[in-house]
């Protein structure tokens, strides 16, 4: 089984919109064709993300709360692991590869041209729809 890393962009756009590859990814979760991997800090971004105002227009604050609810029992969660600073262009991003790697994963989904667009990553770092294509 696939073991994957999404960007919070990926579960986000998942959440809002039922339609478009992010959500068929988390369909393949919920299908058990995949294996979701979280840390307490995408988890955290997650819930901050989506606890914001400008969102109340596609789920309420008890919505968002359920969601990230759900990933947290569903999906393998492993600690935090060490920074690795410097891995790619946005030190935002950095938590996301080394999550990715500490884990094993399989694949690190993201709609970030900071991740998408880095040269030889480790493990690979592909768009959802690039994702859900290798999928099918």
């Amino acid at each position: 089984m696939l073991r994957v890393v999404c960007d919070p962009n990926v579960l986000i756009s998942a959440r809002l919109s039922p339609s478009g590859a992010p959500a068929r990814i988390l369909s393949a979760w919920t299908d058990e064709r995949l294996q979701l991997i979280m840390s307490p800090v995408l988890l955290a971004e997650l819930a901050g993300v989506l606890g914001r105002p400008k969102f109340r227009r596609w789920l309420t604050v008890e919505e968002a709360r359920a969601f990230v609810d759900a990933l947290r029992r569903g999906a393998v969660v492993i600690d935090d692991p060490p920074s690795l600073p410097g891995v790619t262009p946005d030190p935002r991003d950095d938590y996301l590869v080394a999550l990715a790697r500490a884990a094993g994963a399989d694949r690190l989904i993201s709609g970030d041209p900071h991740l998408t667009g880095l040269a030889d990553a480790d493990p690979p770092v592909l768009a959802p729809r690039a994702f859900v294509d290798q999928l099918d």
